[in-house]
C-alpha cells in the first residue's frame, strides 16, 4: 500500500531523515520506534505532505506521493493523527469530527461515518456537544482518531497516540488500536511506548538519528536483546 525508498527530509538547513526505506502492506499495522529526536514525527509529516521530501520516492497504491499536492494526499486515503492531537478546542466534539469529513467523498457519507466513529468511541457520542478543549487527555485522543477516521481512510497514521496520558488511559488507547485493526484498517504508528506497541502491530522499524537501523516482525524485535535493553528497560 505505502512504500518509501531512500527518502531524505528536513527543516531548512537541518536534515532529519537520511535515506529512509519502509513499506506498509494492506491490512498491516506497522510501528516506527526510536528515541526522542530520531525523526519519527518528521517521517509522518513527510508521508502526509506537511513537509516535502528532498529526495527519494514515496508511493501510495502506486500513486506518486512526492508529486501529489499536500491538500490532495487525504483524497488518496491517508489520514494523519498528529502528535499532541491538534483538535479545535473551542469547537464541539461533533464539529471536530465534521472537520474530518470535509473532502467531498467523505461529506457524501457523513452520517454513515459519524455512526461508525460513535460506535467505535461511545464516549464521543456522550460528549458530542462538549467543547473539545474541555475533554480529558484520553478523550481528546479518541476525538483526534475519530476525526481522522471520518475521511474513510485506507491508511491511518498515528503519531505518539499515548504521549502525555496516564497509564490506565494508555491501556485503553492501545485497546482501541486493536479494535481499529479488527475493522480492516491499515495503520502506521509512531510510538515511544515500545513494549506495548509491539503487542498490537505486525512489524516494526527502528529509527535512529534519521535512519532506519533495524526492522522485523513484532515478535523478532520484542525478542531482540538490543531493543529490549535500549527501549524496554529489560
Amino acid at each position: 500500500m505505502l512504500a518509501l525508498s531512500g527518502v531524505d527530509a528536513g527543516y531548512g538547513t537541518f536534515q532529519a531523515l537520511f535515506g529512509c526505506t519502509l513499506e506498509v502492506r494492506t491490512g498491516e499495522a506497522v510501528a516506527v520506534i526510536g528515541p526522542n529526536g530520531a525523526g519519527k514525527t518528521t517521517l509522518m509529516r513527510v508521508i502526509s505532505g506537511l513537509i516535502p521530501a528532498r529526495s527519494g520516492t514515496m508511493t501510495m497504491q502506486d500513486l506518486d506521493l512526492v508529486a501529489t499536492p499536500p491538500h490532495n494526499i487525504i483524497r488518496l486515503g491517508i489520514a494523519h493523527v498528529p502528535e499532541n492531537r491538534r483538535l479545535f478546542p473551542r469547537m464541539t466534539v461533533e464539529d471536530n469530527l465534521r472537520m474530518g469529513a470535509y473532502i467531498p467523498m467523505a461529506r457524501a457519507r457523513f452520517g454513515e461515518r459519524l455512526e461508525f466513529v460513535y460506535d467505535l468511541f461511545p464516549r464521543m457520542r456522550e460528549r458530542r456537544n462538549q467543547l473539545a478543549g474541555t475533554l480529558s487527555g484520553g478523550e481528546q485522543q479518541m476525538c483526534a482518531i475519530g476525526r481522522a477516521l471520518m475521511s474513510g481512510p485506507k491508511l491511518l497514521l498515528l503519531d505518539e497516540p499515548s504521549a502525555g496520558l496516564a497509564p490506565v488511559v494508555v491501556e485503553r488507547i492501545f485497546e482501541l488500536i486493536r479494535v481499529i485493526r479488527e475493522r480492516d484498517l491499515t495503520v502506521l504508528i509512531v510510538e515511544q511506548n515500545v513494549q506495548q506497541v509491539l503487542q498490537v502491530v505486525d512489524r516494526a522499524y527502528v529509527l535512529e538519528a534519521g535512519s532506519i537501523r533495524m526492522s522485523g516482525s513484532a515478535q523478532e524485535l520484542s525478542d531482540n536483546e538490543e531493543v529490549r535493553r535500549l527501549y524496554m528497560g529489560l
